[in-house]
């Protein structure tokens, strides 16, 4: 018997039923899931994985249970202000994850389709879309948002606030990369504290500000160094665990736990031997759902991740001395925002540093600037030398793509690279 399916169809079933009964369910299962990882964490994984595991549970708990101390944000939106400011980011994209990860994320996506929302839009927002339509999901106390990469967000933002009636902030991050749009950032993430400061009732200091964005210039150094020394040590990990990365550069961006994380991480990366399979420079986000994937990755002894270029791009490290600019820099410079050339010389870096022997693109699905650049994308790297792969797929709704196909092509790229790098050795 699948138990997780099992706990899904229930939570599913009861959201239309009694939405109030239904996230009781879920939280029941998600607190004895952190029971779980404190008292059994995963072994096969790094104490950097076991870690990250235990704090992101901890903090999708938060965000359902005491909903009026967060605000719901979408993924690109600096966590650092959070971090000063005491509010738990509850994110669209993760919270997304959790609920594909509890397999009950079918109910949602048909609640959407009925209330007429359009199939091509991303799977992560319109499964949180129809968990918030049944009431599964909390009212937040605000939501904040920004137009950075994902164009979803102009369409789930904006309705959500109408549906919750509460307070909103959109930052808006132009195309061009230079100080005017720094400046102009920053300016609105000022005003982004004093909108925190007004909906939570408190005063942030200047000093917990300069201190979360001194961590997360901490954290990004401990990201770099680790990166520089995967070439030669490949410690075991999970599309899981990489996923879990994306909450500590973006959402918990600044806090203690995610400077800790990447202490941690260096550590288990020095301690980790270097193996002798296939090194992946990964692109995008993480289909932790897709068996033939996780079938190669989880636990590999012959596949590594050595680099995602979504997490390296968000533990990059911040030049400005005012913490506001600082903040801007990073959201201005995002690999995602302007033109895809920077991508590509992103991922050529990375793939150069960790000497990686091939490259995946995860193309997901209603992604569409992720789409629209995958044939330049993998055009550039291949003449650069790196084999490219663009994988086809749906990082929350699994059931969107064909596991025989994902497989068979995953496999086939895999062992042109084996060819290639056993090529290389005689």
């Amino acid at each position: 018997m699948d138990i997780i399916k099992k706990f899904g169809d229930m939570v599913g079933e009861e959201s239309i039923r009694d939405p109030e009964k239904a996230r009781k369910l879920l939280l029941t299962g998600y607190r004895l899931q952190e029971k779980r990882l404190q008292l059994f964490p995963d072994r096969k994984l790094p104490a950097s994985g076991q870690y990250v595991a235990r704090v992101v549970m901890q903090n999708i708990i938060k965000a359902l249970a005491k909903p009026d101390d967060t605000a719901l944000v979408s993924i690109f939106v600096p966590g650092e202000l959070l971090t000063a400011a005491g509010i738990t980011p509850y994110s669209v994209e993760a919270m997304s994850c959790f609920i594909a990860g509890t397999r009950c994320e079918q109910a949602f996506l048909a609640q959407t389709e009925s209330e007429g929302f359009p199939e091509t839009m991303c799977s992560y927002h319109r499964v949180f879309l129809g968990a918030s339509m049944t009431g599964l999901v909390p009212k937040p106390k605000c939501t904040i948002y920004t137009n950075l990469a994902c164009d979803g967000n102009m369409m789930t933002f904006p309705y959500l606030k109408q549906k919750y009636q509460i307070p909103g902030f959109y930052i808006d991050v132009p195309y061009e990369k230079n100080q005017d749009s720094i400046r102009y950032v920053a300016d609105q993430l000022r005003e982004m504290k004093k909108f925190l400061e007004d909906v939570g009732g408190k005063k942030i200091s200047e000093q917990s500000v300069q201190r979360a964005v001194a961590n997360s210039n901490e954290a990004a150094s401990y990201y770099s160094r680790q990166l520089a020394l995967r070439k030669d040590h490949d410690p075991v990990t999970s599309l899981t665990n990489e996923l879990y990365a994306i909450f500590m550069c973006h959402l918990l961006a600044g806090s203690e736990e995610s400077l800790k994380y990447t202490k941690m991480l260096l550590e288990d990366v020095k301690k980790a031997p270097k193996g002798e399979g296939l090194h992946i420079l990964w692109m995008h986000m993480m289909p932790f759902l897709q068996e033939p994937v996780k079938a190669v990755f989880n636990y590999s002894q012959n596949v590594y991740i050595s680099a995602c270029d979504f997490v390296a791009d968000g533990f990059q490290r911040m030049q400005a001395s005012d913490p506001y600019e600082a903040l801007a820099e990073k959201m201005v410079n995002c690999i995602y925002n302007g033109s895809v050339k920077q991508r590509i010389r992103h991922a050529q870096e990375l793939a150069n540093l960790t000497e990686a022997d091939g490259g995946i693109l995860f193309a997901h699905w209603g992604c569409k600037g992720t789409i629209g650049a995958s044939s330049l994308i993998k055009n550039s790297l291949e003449n650069a030398g790196l084999p490219t792969m663009v994988l086809d797929g749906d990082g929350c709704n699994p059931a969107n793509s064909s596991d025989g196909q994902v497989s068979t092509r995953l496999q086939a790229y895999l062992e042109m690279l084996s060819e290639g790098k056993e090529g290389k050795r005689s």
